[in-house]
């Protein structure tokens, strides 16, 4: 008989987490599924299932977090694993960036993460048991023009993710970031990217790439969402898993261009680096 598990996933109206939603259901598990509009969830599922608990949350309100997380928790007995999928991109300059929309976009992509991971570990310490699945992206590696803001909530999630796993893997807990590069869902076009108010006409290259990422780009992205979410769910399985899963070919490029690129100014610089020691 199957042994059935119990995952938590946010953001899970569209994209990723959708996707993700339809194939654990497939699978025969309980899904706690967190999103802002619940309905369109459901509406996007062909068929009704009583292992879905569908809840409606603020990922930026840790009373509704607690919330989703104790109605989940007494709905089902237990969370065995978390996919912090919840985000959104900033497409914009950082001069065009107002404080306002740069703490909107931490808020949700950064602060998010943490409120529902603080509210999930203390079921998993009990448990002995869980993983944490953290969706960040390639640019939680490398940055690029246009896309600081969004790049820098993600080189965050790397940190978390990083040092989190060191701290409750002695409870037996475990950690996996997921970096994938494009991948070929609405996320480009459904609001999910936004720019900012205070356009500086001057960025022409920033024009340039908002251009690119709104009319080129939607429906050529490499990435296969359904792929993505199966191989998600198939490495969360794994008694060994890899603390970073980059996804998508584009991934491997962007992440291998920045690794080569550290590597080779670490040893331009060693001497300089080396040479403010103690004699």
């Amino acid at each position: 008989m199957k042994n059935v598990k119990t995952w938590l996933v946010t953001g899970a109206s569209q994209g990723i987490g959708l996707e993700l939603v339809k194939q654990l259901l497939a699978n025969g598990d309980n899904v706690i599924a967190t999103t802002r509009n619940s309905k369109k969830l459901t509406d996007a599922l062909s068929d009704f299932s009583p292992q879905l608990l569908a809840i409606d949350t603020d990922i930026t309100n840790e009373s509704s977090i607690a919330n989703a997380v104790m109605v989940g928790n007494i709905r089902f007995g237990t969370i065995d694993y978390l996919i912090n999928n919840a985000g959104y991109g900033l497409l914009g300059g950082i001069e065009e960036c107002s404080a306002s929309e740069v703490q909107a976009n931490f808020d949700i992509n950064v602060f998010g993460l943490l409120n529902m991971t603080r509210a999930v570990l203390p079921i998993m310490r009990e448990a002995g048991s869980g993983t944490i699945i953290n969706i960040s992206s390639v640019f939680g590696l490398i940055a690029g023009a246009g896309w600081g803001i969004y790049c820098a909530t993600k080189f965050a999630v790397e940190a978390i993710s990083e040092a989190l796993e060191q701290e409750i893997k002695p409870f037996g807990i475990k950690v996996i970031i997921i970096e994938p590069g494009y991948i070929r869902t609405a996320f480009l076009d459904s609001g999910s990217v936004i720019t900012p108010a205070n356009i500086v006409a001057e960025y022409t290259d920033i024009a340039e790439i908002r251009r690119k990422h709104k009319e080129d780009l939607p429906g050529t992205q490499a990435g296969d969402p359904v792929k993505v979410a199966s191989v998600i769910i198939k490495t969360a399985l794994l008694n060994a898993p890899p603390l970073r899963l980059l996804l998508g070919s584009d991934a491997v490029q962007y992440a291998t261009y920045k690794a080569d690129m550290l590597l080779t100014g670490i040893e331009n610089n060693k001497k300089v680096s080396v040479s403010i020691n103690y004699a």
